[in-house]
């Protein structure tokens, strides 16, 4: 059973930083991918960041420049440092993996770690 556990999430000040983690517990496989999606009150979830195995990287309109993802090579952990936060940035963070096995995709979830950008 694949868990996937996130952690850094919390409370700062417009203008800061956080790093979230996350990590795969169960796998004995490498993902495809990993990264970060967040969902913000009243909105659809939405892409952040991702990360392939190969280590070409992705973000969101909204993020690029400020947040940067990375990831520990042979140990399916990924982070995502979050630099300049904004208000808007305030959202749930759910880390997502992304499994191939043949043809098939199969994705996974984190519960979710709560970012909250206030003065």
């Amino acid at each position: 059973q694949v868990q996937l556990v996130e952690s850094g999430g919390g409370l700062v000040q417009p203008g800061g930083s956080l790093r979230l983690s996350c990590a795969a517990s169960g796998s004995i496989f490498s993902f495809k991918a990993m990264g970060w999606y967040r969902q913000a009150p009243g909105k659809q979830r939405e892409l952040v960041a991702t990360i392939t195995s190969g280590g070409s990287t992705d973000y969101a309109d909204s993020v690029k420049g400020r947040f940067t993802i990375s990831k520990v090579n042979g140990k399916n952990t990924t982070h995502l440092q979050m630099n300049s936060l904004k208000p808007e940035d305030t959202a749930v963070y759910y880390c997502h993996a992304e499994r191939s096995v043949g043809t098939v995709s199969i994705d996974y979830w984190g519960e979710g770690t709560l970012v909250t950008v206030s003065s």
